[in-house]
């Protein structure tokens, strides 16, 4: 079903989709597919919502924010499953992304009561100026697949909390979270128009929001190749835009780090979700007079992680989202070892004939040659590189196009705080291999994206400082 206008209708042409268990390969449940006509409906219905719903008090929109986190909290169990079932990743990562979601939720309830403007000294002593943060408008927001709760709510929330209505298009491979996330909203009765859900078609879907006029916003995640896109199709129409876009992300370890911690801390990185996070490690790079023994350590590992069907106990790797991801990765892992890399644990299919499951994989001797080293895996395939001084590990660690997210393990603050300041991405963990929170801004630089989500700065993106200078002459 699509929500729009408070309500759970079908499809205008009547069409509807499968959606399917990559672990299994079975279908789960079918879902309406909308289009173009549906868009622009759900559109309408958030640009007659937003005449009101702009006007409503701070304290009301953190009310039926908390509303909604208390709906989602009291189903998080079955959210989680549902996210397990279609689209892979261990249940027990699937309860932690729901109760990521909800803190997101939690969080812009408060912010909701936090957006300030100012008063500034004029130049002429009748005048008095002001500026005061009004919302965007009605946003369209786009998520992907690998995190299909959290994604939602760390756009919509903050959305809400600012006044703008949201037509929200999930992936099409994981509409089942979506609609389970949009029940929640039903049950805490937000207002007709405020919320929107349109599954369906991402090219009739997307190409309404981009083109129609009244959409003054569109946040993305997503890939930098469709994140492009989207930003040239909203031109004609100049919508502000923010975009979480593809990640290539260094782990740096240093001689004086502790291998044990830093090998727990890539495997965390690395292999969560199979590899299928924008923010997960891509490149290893160790210092070489440690390289062999990090090499052993992280290696065997690796390899005690459990592989199969996310809802099975013990899992620690779920399937691939598919058979063309899982083809990224044979492509990758082949083209290194023709370039002399040396696989010291995984490199093969999974045994499960239904799903899409690649072993986790340690690739030793990795060189700047390999595809792996400038492209986006997005599986769970972990190369190893060296390298000798600190300035050698930058280099090689800054890349010419992505910024999103790097890692360094080192017991040296000065060296510390030397890589924090050199390495060009919008999020750095040091000896911190997971540093995502709802209370911290989460974005990219280069071509790894525009804007921030999540903490004070998330909420900025959905605002628009108008200026105003009173004359009392």
């Amino acid at each position: 079903m699509l929500y729009i206008n408070g309500e759970w209708v079908n499809a205008i042409s009547g069409k509807t989709m499968e959606v399917t268990n990559p672990a299994t390969g079975d279908v789960i449940q079918a879902v309406a597919s909308g289009d173009a006509e549906d868009t622009k409906t759900a559109i309408q219905a958030a640009s007659q919502a937003f005449q009101t719903w702009r006007k409503v008090t701070a304290k009301d929109k953190s009310s039926y924010l908390r509303s909604i986190a208390e709906r989602l909290r009291a189903r998080k169990e079955d959210l989680a499953r549902t996210v397990t079932e279609e689209m892979g990743k261990p249940y027990k990562e699937s309860l932690g992304e729901v109760n990521l979601a909800i803190d997101y939720v939690d969080w812009y309830a408060e912010e909701a009561k936090r957006i300030y403007g100012d008063t500034i000294p004029a130049s002429h002593a009748d005048k008095r100026i002001m500026v005061v943060k009004e919302p965007v408008g009605v946003t369209a927001a786009v998520t992907p697949w690998n995190f299909p709760v959290a994604m939602i709510t760390r756009k919509i929330a903050p959305a809400i909390a600012a006044g703008c209505p949201v037509i929200l298009k999930p992936a099409s491979a994981t509409p089942l979270s979506a609609i389970k996330v949009f029940e929640a909203i039903h049950e805490a009765e937000l207002p007709k128009g405020v919320a929107n859900l349109v599954s369906g078609s991402a090219s009739k879907v997307v190409g309404e929001m981009t083109s129609n006029e009244l959409v003054r916003k569109i946040t993305f995640t997503g890939s930098t190749e469709v994140g492009k896109k989207l930003m040239r199709d909203s031109a004609d129409t100049v919508k502000k835009v923010s975009m979480e876009l593809g990640g290539h992300a260094p782990f740096v370890v240093f001689n004086d780090a502790d291998i044990e911690v830093a090998a727990e801390g890539a495997v965390a990185s690395k292999f969560r979700n199979a590899g299928q996070t924008c923010i997960c490690t891509n490149r290893i790079y160790v210092q070489e007079d440690i390289a062999e023994q990090f090499g052993k350590v992280f290696a065997s590992k690796v390899a005690e992680l459990k592989m199969g069907n996310g809802l099975e106990e013990g899992v620690d790797i779920g399937p691939l989202i598919n058979e063309e991801a899982l083809e990224k990765v044979e492509d990758h892992i082949q083209n290194a070892t023709s370039y002399g890399g040396t696989i010291l644990c995984g490199g093969k299919r999974g045994n499960n004939e239904a799903g899409v499951f690649y072993q986790p994989t340690v690739i030793q001797g990795a060189t700047e040659e390999m595809k792996i080293a400038t492209e986006e895996t997005f599986g769970p395939v972990a190369p190893i590189f060296t390298f000798q001084t600190d300035e050698e590990a930058v280099r090689k660690a800054n890349h010419a196009q992505y910024g999103l997210a790097a890692y360094c393990y080192t017991k040296n603050v000065n060296r510390a705080f030397y890589m924090m300041e050199e390495l060009e991405y919008g999020i750095v963990g040091i000896n911190d291999a997971v540093p995502t929170t709802a209370q911290a801004p989460f974005g990219g630089v280069k071509e790894s994206g525009i804007g921030r989500e999540g903490g004070k700065y998330g909420i900025e993106e959905y605002l628009e400082e108008k200026f105003v200078s009173f004359n009392l002459g």
